[in-house]
């Protein structure tokens, strides 16, 4: 018995197509995971074990296997952990998959609720360019997945829920469109600041033209204090904008449930030892570093050491001579250099 259930998998901030293909055949029984998974999702064989066991559900007594198509793609994350369970359950005609095009994606506990996992916006993106219908994730992704909108979103709590939907006995209503009702971060103004009408000219110039900018000064001198009152003082993200830094944070698990949209441009302020993987991203599995957490913002970059930058602009903060200086650079454009 054959069954294939659609999902998404995560490269980088970008989603895409994952196909979870279950085959249960005679033999001694076994339960083999394919297709490139790294130790999380080898671990979901567990998950999966004792979900369907702890639902009142049958866990074949034969030969699983499961493949994560495409098998050259290496796998990751625990967020296979449904479609796999899903597929198992297909196969052995406990239930039936909807005819509609949908994807399916989340985590499992042990007793079979559903866990929510980081990536959810740029999946959802994806699901949309890619012409799925539905999407089906855990309750507390659903908000954030609906920012994708062009396709029904369900938020399931366990799996009893998923099958009684499936089978038509409980139908689960779409979440609708989640709307931000105000902004609720409160950014530090940058009208508060008394004095230093040279440095707040030269941020304002940097600010309406989306070039970068350097402070220096000695500790003390404010440049930390007027960098991070500057998010004030820029232009408001657009729409899209919006949902193209939303996605780096969603990737790195940073979105809050009930807000998951970021509306305000971020301010990062890594420590000075920070590293260059850090600083940049990358990884085995790559991940986005301070820089790009700082999309479409800017980020305030401080050292021990006497500036030597490619310096846009320059300000001198009560003293030319320093031991520390601060850098902050901000831009508009997604490719721009950040120094």
């Amino acid at each position: 018995m054959l069954s294939k259930v659609l999902s998404l998998g995560l490269s980088g901030v970008n989603g895409y197509e994952v196909q979870t293909e279950c085959y249960i055949g005679t033999g001694l029984p076994a339960f083999d995971l394919v297709g490139l998974p790294d130790a999380s999702v080898k671990e979901a064989r567990e998950r999966v074990r004792a979900a369907i066991k702890n639902c009142g559900f049958r866990f074949p007594v034969s030969r699983i296997i499961v493949n994560l198509a495409p098998a050259g793609t290496k796998k990751s994350g625990t967020l296979y952990d449904l479609p796999i369970l899903l597929s198992i359950l297909a196969a052995s005609e406990q239930v039936k998959l909807p005819k509609k095009r949908c994807a399916f994606l989340g985590e499992l506990s042990l007793e079979g609720a559903l866990r929510a996992v980081p990536g959810v916006l740029p999946m959802a993106l994806a699901a949309k360019r890619l012409g799925y219908e539905e999407l089906y994730v855990p309750e507390d992704n659903a908000r954030e997945a609906t920012l994708a909108g062009g396709l029904a979103v369900y938020g399931v709590k366990d799996i009893r829920q998923l099958t009684a939907h499936l089978t038509g006995q409980t139908p689960i209503d779409p979440a609708p469109i989640w709307q931000p009702e105000h902004k609720t971060q409160q950014l530090l103004d940058f009208k508060d600041v008394k004095g230093q009408e040279n440095a707040k000219r030269a941020l304002e110039i940097a600010a309406a033209g989306g070039h970068n900018i350097l402070l220096v000064g000695p500790p003390g001198s404010g440049k930390s204090m007027l960098s991070k009152r500057l998010p004030s003082i820029l232009p408001d993200m657009t729409r899209q904008e919006q949902l193209d830094v939303t996605q780096i944070y969603s990737v790195m698990g940073l979105l809050r449930p009930d807000h998951p949209l970021i509306e305000s441009r971020p301010f990062r302020s890594p420590h000075h030892t920070v590293s260059a993987a850090a600083l940049a991203g990358g990884g085995a599995n790559v991940r986005p570093g301070e820089i790009s957490l700082a999309h479409k913002s800017h980020i305030l970059h401080a050292c021990h050491e006497k500036a030597n930058y490619m310096r846009v602009g320059h300000v001198a903060l009560n003293s030319a001579e320093s031991d520390s200086s601060d850098t902050i650079s901000y831009s508009q454009k997604p490719n721009a250099d950040i120094h």
